[in-house]
């Protein structure tokens, strides 16, 4: 059970690349999860999501020299989602109905939260070198939390409401 969640069902086997993959996979489930409960269910969904991450990471690492193995991708499922929950909060306090999440929103979160996953600035990094479980599932809600950030400062300059 441990490895599925890991894995996410397996998208963490797809090659090359199972973080963007994962991360797809999350984009795609987290845009359903928008339009069936709005912002309230992604963020219990993502909230979900990193408790289950952090216990089955523990589960399924225990006794391997290196966690953060590459198939293991319910982090970015975490951090994916957490930077989902910005635009969609945005969207939601709008009073914009559930089944709208234009796609600039989805699309800024997905490369956003890449970006800072692949490029691991300041916490991110500080978090991936912490090395163990915890750093494993950190690294990517720090890069979710960054990435739903720089969505809604991107957001604000393409409207005109930051200049």
């Amino acid at each position: 059970m441990e490895r599925l969640l890991c894995i996410w069902f397996g998208a963490g086997l797809l090659r090359p690349a199972p973080g963007t993959w994962g991360s797809a996979v999350a984009v795609a489930l987290g845009l359903l999860i928008h339009r069936i409960g709005h912002f309230p269910l992604l963020a219990l969904a993502t909230v979900a999501a990193t408790v289950v991450g952090f216990w089955a990471v523990r589960r399924y690492t225990a006794g391997m020299a290196d966690p953060d193995r590459s198939e293991i991708v319910i982090d970015e499922v975490a951090g994916q989602w957490l930077a989902l929950c910005f635009p969609s909060a945005g969207f939601w306090l709008m009073g914009l109905p559930a089944g709208n999440f234009p796609w600039p929103g989805w699309v800024a979160a997905f490369l956003f939260f890449r970006l800072f996953d692949i490029w691991k600035p300041w916490l991110v990094g500080r978090a991936d070198r912490e090395g163990g479980v915890d750093g494993v599932m950190k690294d990517d809600l720090w890069a979710g939390l960054f990435a739903g950030i720089a969505t809604m400062i991107a957001a604000g300059i393409s409207h005109g409401l930051i200049r």
